[in-house]
């Protein structure tokens, strides 16, 4: 087979419509072999005969699209020097663009031999059990698609998994179920609509693999975090099994849903691999060079483990950097994803082993044209020490608030709590994010996620029940700030029943009604549980997917109609903070904050632990920011009643300087008010236990 020079950039098998280039970054080898295979798995091997700059490159003129190929990389085994590598093992191109197949799991993909332990060099050939990468063919019509650019202070998030969300879908035919091309279906797109969602966050769709000890108890990595290809969409996702027809089915669902005006946010886990650690299989970095791409304890034999999956990504390396670089520039410019969720992302701040604000990887991202204009966020902890950062991320940034989640879960379950915590909460975190010059939509506020209960489970049990995963119920947080309402898991008891539905449209009204950005976890609109499982990461089944035959309609409606009405009123979903003075001239304040007795609370009041009941008056008079015409904007004035005490108040609405007349519009004892029912200023309301009741100034 002809072969020549090439070039070392770009890296990666890449089709220039005569040929393909291949090539691979290793500092540590000594000689790179491409791997070439015909249809009948043949494997022809052909060594990379130029190196620059430690990347190993040739160009094949008669390499095409369609053509399966992988690595073995010769150099020092020496895992005492944290060097592991083994031609005996095919090595995944880091930056593939199409993988096909999984691994078979075999002693064979391990680099050592089982009997003698990780340190002894096993020569058996992997290639029969591995997964085969891809010669990709980029062209696909894009039709003048490109990115939304929502405004985050218009953005609705729906967190979902690709599979689950369609797998059993009645309106999606079944060959599509499950699919990508089954989250654009029509009736999907539909019901994302009719939520008015602006933004699905799709749980992690790189190549990742199924781990064994899942595959050995008949279970599945089902969430995907463990990716090992970093560009590739993940092939069990797809309708169409050709070689390479996942990209161009992912694309197509991308297009699709920019069509429909929601834009799609990927759920990124870069802060390690599938290979685990010295016990770990070799797929692709660890064969390639571990020293380089991994974060290695002071006996290099061991790996550092900031995640719990045994390795850590070494942050501190540019070609790491420039492979995580390359990869969303990637998926951004070719793919056309908005943003991206990166998966316990202190870990990517870890410049040696403190967290670093401003490290390598931020710094980065802060300067990249491409990438520092999308939607970014972050899961801001990892189980290291010093691992939680919620608020210390760096200005372009927004954050998953898991201070909002623990707030808010506390609030209405009835734990003691200051109530200004509550108040940051729902205002937008301004402790969290004001010093840092960031706005109110730098909190992604949400109440449950896939990791833990959903908003069914969190109103029915109090502790978690994942004996389905096979540990022994001993996986999954054990503190979830969650309350089963009277009876521990499905009940017939009307007053537990009734209770569960006030809690849910409690934690719905609170999170659509609070400053920043909100996020829904897929099927909490339609009541979907998972049996109180609370880590149901291995659960491809029942337990995980909606159940679309056993749609809660209430509770589905109540969600729709609760969420335009968010978008519907400027006032909860502005771009600026809150200054509880007044603003532009206006008479009365921009919030202001009330006791029971219809007064402005004291700062005594705010100190009170037990107290779990307060009142607030928003002024869409006194919203700062015009519309994206220069136009003032100019909302409606709401006094909400938040009442998290175990039975009715009474609450003295204030004076008339605040408002005259009031509507009740919702009250979560009930849902929405469909009759007009007034209150004058002055007038004492009844709200029920554990309720929110919301008004609108009509006078």
């Amino acid at each position: 087979m002809k072969v020549w020079p090439g070039q070392p950039y770009p890296l990666g098998a890449v089709y220039d419509g005569f040929g393909t280039n291949f090539s691979l970054f290793s500092e540590i080898a000594d000689r790179v072999e491409l791997c070439l295979f015909d249809e009948d798995g043949s494997e022809t091997r052909i060594d990379l005969p130029e190196v620059t700059g430690y990347c190993w490159h040739g160009y094949f003129p008669e390499v095409e699209p369609g053509r399966r190929y992988g690595f073995r990389v010769h150099g020092p085994w020496d895992p005492t020097s944290g060097h592991r590598c083994n031609p005996a093992k095919l090595l995944l191109d880091p930056y593939a663009k199409v993988i096909e197949g999984q691994v078979q799991w075999d002693e064979a993909v391990f680099p050592y031999r089982f009997q003698e332990g990780p340190d002894v060099q096993s020569d058996t050939d992997s290639a029969p059990y591995m997964p085969r990468c891809v010669v990709h063919q980029p062209h696909f019509d894009w039709s003048g698609d490109r990115l939304l650019q929502l405004p985050w202070h218009e953005t609705v998030i729906y967190e979902t998994h690709v599979k689950g969300f369609t797998v059993t879908h009645p309106a999606v035919p079944p060959e599509l179920r499950g699919t990508y091309a089954g989250l654009a279906q029509p009736a999907v797109i539909e019901h994302l609509k009719r939520l008015h969602i602006t933004a699905v966050e799709l749980m992690p769709v790189h190549y990742f693999i199924h781990d064994n000890h899942l595959v050995e108890r008949g279970l599945r990595n089902y969430w995907g975090y463990n990716s090992i290809g970093y560009f590739a969409p993940h092939n069990e996702y797809t309708s169409d099994k050709r070689p390479g027809a996942a990209v161009a089915e992912f694309k197509q669902m991308v297009r699709t849903l920019h069509q429909a005006g929601i834009e799609v946010i990927l759920d990124v886990v870069y802060n390690h691999t599938g290979e685990g650690n010295e016990f770990g299989p070799m797929f692709s970095l660890k064969g390639i060079d571990n020293a380089y791409y991994y974060r290695l304890a002071d006996d290099r034999r061991y790996y550092m483990d900031y995640t719990g999956t045994g390795n850590s990504m070494n942050m501190r390396n540019p070609h790491v950097l420039q492979l995580l670089m390359d990869s969303l520039r990637y998926w951004v410019l070719e793919m056309h994803v908005d943003g991206f969720r990166f998966d316990l992302a202190s870990t990517l701040a870890r410049e040696l082993h403190d967290v670093d604000r401003l490290s390598a990887f931020f710094d980065l991202i802060q300067q990249d044209p491409v990438i520092s204009q999308v939607k970014l966020i972050a899961e801001p902890w990892d189980i290291g020490e010093g691992g939680y950062q919620v608020g210390n991320f760096p200005p372009v940034w927004t954050e998953w608030n898991g201070k909002y989640r623990d707030c808010v879960r506390d609030f209405w379950r009835g734990e003691d709590q200051k109530l200004g915590e509550f108040a940051y909460r729902i205002t937008g975190s301004s402790d969290l994010y004001e010093n840092t010059s960031r706005l109110p939509f730098a909190s992604i506020n949400f109440v449950t996620a896939h990791d833990g209960f959903t908003l069914n489970d969190l109103v029915s049990y109090n502790d978690k029940h994942n004996e389905a995963n096979g540990e022994d119920n001993r996986d999954g947080e054990s503190h979830n700030r969650s309350w089963n309402c009277g009876e521990e898991g499905p009940s017939d008891n009307p007053e537990v029943l009734a209770l569960r539905t006030r809690q849910k449209r409690n934690f719905l009204t609170t999170l659509f009604l609070s400053q920043g950005v909100p996020m829904l976890l897929g099927g909490d609109e339609i009541g979907r549980s998972q049996q109180g499982n609370n880590n149901a990461y291995c659960q491809d089944n029942e337990i995980s997917w909606y159940d679309w035959e056993k749609v809660d309609a209430g509770l589905l409606d109540f969600c729709r109609r609760l969420i335009r009405y968010r978008k519907t009123h400027p006032i909860f979903c502005r771009r600026r903070w809150f200054q509880g003075q007044p603003i532009h001239g206006s008479e009365t304040k921009d919030i202001a904050w009330f006791t029971m007795q219809g007064e402005q609370m004291a700062e005594e009041d705010w100190g009170q632990g037990y107290a779990r009941s307060l009142g607030i008056f928003l002024n869409g008079k006194t919203i700062p920011n015009p519309n994206p015409k220069g136009e003032p904007v100019v909302g409606d004035d709401f006094y909400l009643i938040f009442n998290a005490h175990h039975e009715p108040l009474k609450f003295q609405l204030p004076g008339g300087e605040w408002g005259e007349l009031w509507v009740k519009e919702l009250d979560t004892e009930v849902g929405w008010v469909e009759s007009e029912v007034f209150v004058k200023a002055g007038d004492r309301i009844e709200v029920g236990a554990r309720s929110v009741v919301v008004l609108r100034r009509t006078a």
